[in-house]
């Protein structure tokens, strides 16, 4: 067996390893003997809408009843949904079944200690370890008399709904008059979000929220943002709202139809708790992958930068060693620590909102306290992941790269720690120089990985 966590869970196609029901229930039994009190214990399961959600819920709670331990199952839901009723409920861990932004076909699992805060890389190890010791928990199952039992929680989406009001520093129906398009991805939002800024006085705009188990993330959500930009213009909206598939991530678009960056949402969100004396620390966690504008517009507001390891659990690890409240991923995971254990897409919605409420102004305006740099990403499909350091050919070109752009943009290589991807990444002074030094790199990286 090899690693089966990456950056953010155990992720792969439905169906075949390690996203089977073989293993499925290899890891429910693990995480059982792993958080599991000894004699008894209480697991919440929750999940998006693919269609093979259904069959690895029941895999896992099997594996998790065969250990003695109950399971309580949330049914569709955010994954951050899963994370606040596991610690607000006193579940022993919390587990949600979504591959987040990826296609239909693909699924994982994400775990969520008592508390609500992901593992550590060290807890991910050990539960490997169990798993990898399938056997000898199988042998301690079948001496267990008094199985787990099954219950559902039918409410579970509406009490995180209930969760998500509650942290917003305005009352009653605040957002009346505001015209917001949401796009739920198809996937976990679809119900809940458009219910929940409607309770908070919006008038809402639903699209791509009709799932049927295979159109999760089809070229809609935050991760294509056209049919929204379209939609803002055509209804005349103030604001648009796209949601991933489990709805742990947020991508804006303003009135105009301009796609904000999560870096954008971040800037915002940074200077409005900075003006109200939330932001504690005066410090905001990013991953390296951030736009290099971010740091430019944070060092003007007078607020240090701080970066970590691709990942929202390792932007959360510096959170809370260094303190900060406001940390997250251009990719647009948002996390509020003074609110949340995890990055929360429709919490990150709650804020800009209230941001933009405060300052009176469109979104348009407020996207303008940071310049995006002009960057290009660009994944390239691999065979292999040796450590990049290692294959010459491509340091060659990537120091090639750097010399060129010297104090005016940078270089960054990384493999998908999800997927089997190589991801390129140039920023430079503009776009068309940025556009061929990036396709420069992938040539090699192709030629030697693909």
């Amino acid at each position: 067996m090899g690693q089966l966590f990456g950056t953010d869970g155990i992720r792969g196609i439905a169906n075949r390893y390690p996203l089977d029901c073989e293993t499925a229930l290899q890891v429910g039994r693990a995480c059982a003997s792993f958080f599991g009190k000894p004699e008894t214990g209480r697991f919440i399961i929750g999940q998006d809408t693919r269609i093979s959600g259904n069959m690895l819920v029941s895999a896992l709670a099997a594996g998790i009843c065969s250990m003695g331990k109950d399971v309580t199952i949330a049914g569709v839901i955010p994954t951050p949904g899963v994370a606040h009723l596991t610690a607000s409920d006193g579940f022993d861990a919390g587990v949600m079944i979504s591959a987040s932004h990826n296609p239909f076909f693909d699924n994982g699992i994400k775990l969520f200690k008592a508390d609500g805060f992901k593992l550590s890389d060290e807890e991910e190890r050990t539960i490997e370890q169990l798993i990898a010791d399938a056997a000898s928990i199988s042998e301690k199952s079948g001496e267990i008399k008094k199985t787990g039992r099954i219950v559902q929680m039918p409410d579970a989406s509406e009490r995180y709904g209930q969760f998500i009001a509650s942290n917003s520093s305005i009352s009653g129906s605040w957002l009346q008059g505001t015209r917001l398009v949401i796009d739920g991805s198809n996937g976990a939002a679809s119900k809940m979000a458009p219910y929940l800024f409607e309770s908070l006085g919006a008038t809402v705009i639903p699209i791509f929220c009709s799932p049927d188990g295979v159109n999760i993330n089809a070229h809609c959500g935050s991760q294509h943002p056209e049919s929204l930009a379209e939609t803002i213009i055509a209804e005349d909206a103030h604001i648009g709202l796209a949601f991933d598939g489990d709805a742990d991530r947020l991508i804006a678009v303003d009135e105009s139809g301009s796609v904000l960056s999560g870096d954008q949402v971040m800037a915002i969100c940074a200077r409005h708790l900075k003006s109200t004396g939330q932001l504690s620390r005066d410090t905001v966690v990013t991953t390296v992958m951030s736009n290099l504008g971010l740091g430019i517009a944070l060092k003007k507001m007078g607020i240090a930068h701080l970066k970590a390891k691709v990942g929202d659990r390792y932007v959360m690890e510096e959170m809370r060693r260094t303190g900060a409240v406001l940390g997250g991923e251009d990719s647009g995971h948002m996390i509020f620590l003074n609110h949340h254990t995890t990055g929360d897409g429709m919490l990150a919605a709650v804020k800009l909102l209230e941001a933009m409420h405060a300052s009176g102004k469109p979104l348009s305006e407020l996207a303008k306290v940071m310049t995006v740099l002009p960057q290009c990403l660009i994944n390239v499909d691999v065979k292999t992941k040796p450590a990049i350091q290692t294959v010459k050919p491509i340091m060659d070109v990537i120091a090639v790269v750097e010399e060129k752009l010297a104090e005016s943009g940078r270089v960054l290589v990384r493999y998908s720690g999800t997927q089997p991807k190589c991801r390129v990444m140039v920023e430079g002074p503009s776009e068309k120089e940025t556009q061929t030094f990036c396709k420069k790199i992938v040539e090699v990286v192709n030629k030697e990985l693909g």
